[in-house]
């Protein structure tokens, strides 16, 4: 299966048709994000077949020059402060310095699935796609990766990831949750998680080769 049979899947079911309505609408009326055409990045990115671990976050961040599709990740200079406290956990963890480098496509092209539960926002105000069909779709996503029984990390930030839980029911994978890595909660859970060292040695132990999570 690829992604692109999944999606046109969703696309015949009747939450989808009403979501992308409201998705259209919203592009149409007011600024969105990320850029319409970059909604499904994270599927163009890390195909079915190559995922080795996800990263779920919850919407996308809603500044400008911010949000490309990839969950956390952003192509402006300036690191939104979730992506430093990920970067400040990610050398904790692994005893290194990173490359703090705001664009994660390098992570995705290995097979790390970049996923928001919410797929869009609207300019500057957070979680306002919310309750819209996005947390479906997501769950789709979710129940159809856990079929799989290659081996994967799944890695929960946050209340709204965490929820998915649930549909993780595969022996054969792992999970790692804890707090969102946002200042309001990093501090509760988040930082000394270690989420990129026990996902590399869950994927050793599985002889799956393990993720650089350090960009060169």
């Amino acid at each position: 299966m690829t992604w692109t049979e999944f999606i046109l899947e969703e696309a015949k079911k009747d939450y989808f048709k009403e979501l992308k309505k409201f998705v259209d609408n919203a592009y149409k009326t007011k600024t969105c994000f990320p850029k319409y055409e970059d909604i499904y990045n994270a599927f163009k990115l890390t195909e079915y077949d190559d995922v080795k671990v996800v990263i779920l976050g919850q919407d996308p961040y809603h500044e400008i020059n911010q949000a490309h599709g990839l969950s956390f990740s952003v192509l402006c200079e300036k690191l939104p402060p979730s992506l430093k406290n990920i970067y400040k956990e990610m050398a904790s963890d692994l005893g290194t310095v990173v490359n703090q480098d705001g664009d994660l496509t390098y992570l995705a092209k290995q097979g790390v699935l970049l996923l928001n539960t919410t797929l869009t926002v609207e300019s500057g105000k957070a979680s306002s796609h919310f309750g819209k069909g996005w947390e479906i779709f997501t769950d789709n996503v979710i129940k159809e990766l856990d079929k799989s029984d290659k081996p994967m990390v799944f890695i929960l930030w946050g209340n709204n990831s965490r929820k998915k839980k649930e549909y993780i029911t595969n022996p054969n994978h792992f999970v790692i949750e804890s707090a969102h890595p946002s200042p309001l909660s990093a501090y509760h859970g988040f930082f000394g998680s270690r989420p990129f060292s026990k996902t590399n040695d869950f994927l050793i132990s599985k002889n799956v080769s393990p993720i650089n999570w350090i960009k060169k």
